[in-house]
């Protein structure tokens, strides 16, 4: 398991974003105490703790937002420096993890962050490896009809998942596009069991890329009727 981060960690809140470990995520960094989040993280340990806002954030958006405390360590895979001040990020979930006690609000908060272990499972389990055909199946399908609705660049912005990749990274990387709202993707964030959140996460899909049935014919002709 990841050791716990010697010092408190940035917490980047951002809204409908769930982050899971072992997927990555881009992010661009504008605001300028996130921008100066981002130069002290890369002073550091190169971690941040991306945190769900909850509900109603709106309202204190420019101050301290509540957030949920179930959130992602992630770490800084990529950094690019904007001329404008600004930052294109790629980073990595790490780790689930409880934000403990806030230490520090300005410019940014920061907390103190419990690591959340989850229950081991045997990866070269013939099972497993059944069920991960199962995702990567389905993977496919949302890849044709990312590509049929918006071509083929967008669909290739869309991870690439194989069999060669951990069970975790490919239940992980689906839960973040499974399309399901945030507070259903923070339950499956808040699963110990990967096998679980799998099966879980295997269930959206499936209703989410089942074909919807055709709409009944309208009546013939094209005028009003008064």
């Amino acid at each position: 398991m990841q050791a716990a981060p010697r010092h408190p960690v940035p917490i980047f809140p951002l809204p409908e974003l769930v982050l899971f470990p072992r997927a990555t995520v881009p992010l661009h960094v504008f605001e300028l105490r996130y921008r100066t989040l981002v130069r002290d993280a890369l002073s550091r340990e190169r971690l941040i703790a991306l945190a769900l806002l909850k509900p109603g954030y709106e309202a204190d958006y420019h101050g301290s937002p509540p957030f949920h405390p179930l959130g992602c360590l992630a770490q800084f895979e990529e950094v690019e420096w904007l001329p404008d001040d600004r930052y294109n990020l790629k980073v990595a979930g790490v780790s689930r993890v409880r934000l403990d006690r806030v230490v520090g609000e300005f410019p940014y908060r920061s907390a103190r962050v419990e690591l959340l272990p989850q229950h081991p499972f045997p990866e070269d389990d013939p099972l497993v490896k059944i069920d991960q055909r199962a995702l990567l199946d389905l993977y496919q399908r949302m890849h044709v009809l990312a590509e049929a609705a918006a071509g083929k660049e967008a669909a290739g912005l869309l991870p690439t998942l194989t069999l060669q990749d951990p069970f975790e990274r490919v239940v992980n990387s689906l839960c973040m596009m499974c399309g399901a709202p945030a507070a259903e993707r923070l339950e499956l964030l808040a699963e110990d069991s990967v096998l679980e959140r799998g099966r879980r996460v295997r269930a959206i899909l499936e209703h989410n890329l089942r074909p919807r049935p055709e709409p009944p014919p309208g009546p013939e002709g094209g005028g009003e009727h008064n």
